[in-house]
């Protein structure tokens, strides 16, 4: 059983930066590193929608919307995937969420960001 843990989001101004991290636990270091792991968002109203994904030899991929603002990486070492968001915008408020498939899909519970004036 795989269980992820989002933090780091917040109220930030337009233009600023926030950087989310997720936290994998019940798997080994061994297995989380061959894992893709995903950071998706869902706006009140919209759909979930992928953000950003990176895969276990570390290549990425980002939605259209984010490209050139948001860095996705991971600590293979730390279990952990990070997202760096910068130059945020209104419209990247969202609910962030961590995702990974080993067997079943896995969601966090999801973290809050909100970029507001």
């Amino acid at each position: 059983q795989v269980q992820l843990v989002e933090s780091g989001g917040g109220l930030v101004q337009p233009g600023g930066s926030l950087r989310l991290s997720c936290a994998a636990s019940g798997i080994s270091g061994s297995i989380f590193s061959f894992l893709a792991m995903g950071w998706y968002r869902q706006a009140p109203g919209n759909e979930r929608e992928l953000v950003a994904r990176i895969l276990s030899g570390g290549g990425t991929h980002y939605a259209d919307s984010v490209k050139g603002r948001f860095t996705i990486s991971r600590d293979n070492a730390k279990n952990t995937v990070y997202l760096q968001m910068s130059s945020l915008k209104p419209e990247d408020t969202a609910v962030y969420y961590c995702n990974t498939y080993w067997v079943r899909d896995y969601w966090g519970q999801g973290t809050q960001v909100t970029v507001s004036s």
